[in-house]
């Protein structure tokens, strides 16, 4: 699809436009999805039903040029890290094709359009909006510092479940904190956390050995041999969590099946990932884009036949 789109453009323009493209990982759009599936649960259980159309273009917008500029400062910051690690050194940053100046150019001017959107919807929401690009824009850096990179970027892609819930709940007159941000808000911010947790561990697992030579940081080193049990107990609190979500939610019996298919989904990675080979740990990462859409599409059909 990118060479697709390329191709509409002059030839001397296509080399670098596919450099600044690659550096947005638009060539990858699982990690925009793994961003996507949590905002659409926030958004579906904040209205109780399908949300607002306009709501629903905009975080959806945001959450492509989110993702996009989270990868370019994420690039911009591994800069010194990614010539050292094979799977990496061929990024548009680390090969020298994209300079450090231009990428910043191109992060402030993501963030700027991501805000535009923001501004389209309600003073809460806008004043959530800063929190979370402050998330994003800390989580590259947390790699130097902390063996809980992964933390950080569950908080940072879980950042648009308030928002959604501030979006949907926050632009009624005497709307306040607690009502907007109820308790199930926080509970599926939870749940994401803990989610990306475990995929980004497994992302981690890769490049394991090639980030303790650098001098890196991430749950995948600091778990070491106890890797897959602390995944296993992870994926446990993330399913149970989900569970509560249903419950304090009110939702329909199949909803459940969503759960369901989530741990069989659980048990296939740990499947995967049991010989920890480099391959094996990619596939279970991206095995994760099945587990969010199944969550989505068992609240979408739980509050269907609610409202039937």
């Amino acid at each position: 699809m990118l060479e697709a789109l390329l191709r509409l453009l002059p030839k001397e323009w296509r080399p670098a436009t596919r450099d600044y493209l690659v550096l947005m990982r638009m060539d990858r759009p699982i990690g925009a999805l793994l961003l996507l599936w949590p905002t659409w649960w926030a958004l579906w259980l904040a209205a109780g039903d399908f949300p607002p159309p306009q709501l629903l273009v905009i975080f959806t917008l945001g959450v492509f040029l989110m993702r996009a500029a989270g990868c370019v400062i994420n690039d911009y910051a591994d800069r010194w890290l990614d010539p050292q690690v094979e799977r990496t050194r061929g990024r548009p940053i680390a090969a020298g094709r994209v300079t450090p100046r231009a990428a910043l150019v191109l992060f402030g001017v993501l963030m700027t359009l991501a805000f535009g959107l923001v501004l389209l919807t309600n003073a809460m929401t806008v004043k959530l909006s800063l929190a979370g690009a402050a998330l994003a824009t800390l989580y590259p850096f947390a790699k130097r510092y902390t063996h809980l990179p992964q933390v950080v970027l569950g908080a940072a892609f879980g950042w648009s479940i308030p928002m959604a819930f501030a979006a949907v709940n926050g632009g009624a007159p005497m709307a306040t904190w607690l009502q907007t941000l109820p308790p199930l808000c926080w509970l599926l911010f939870l749940a994401n956390v803990v989610w990306a947790t475990v995929y980004d561990t497994e992302y981690a697992m890769v490049d394991r050995g090639e980030d303790i030579a650098a001098g890196s940081k991430s749950t995948a080193i600091l778990f070491g041999d106890d890797d897959r049990v602390i995944i296993g107990v992870l994926m446990g609190t993330f399913l149970l969590a989900l569970l509560m979500v249903g419950t304090r939610a009110g939702l329909h019996w199949t909803y459940y099946l969503g759960v369901a298919a989530a741990a069989g989904l659980c048990v296939w990675q740990q499947y995967l990932i049991r010989a920890r080979e480099r391959s094996a740990c990619f596939a279970a990462f991206r095995n994760n884009l099945w587990l969010g859409m199944a969550v989505w599409a068992s609240i979408c059909l739980a509050m269907a036949l609610q409202h039937s």
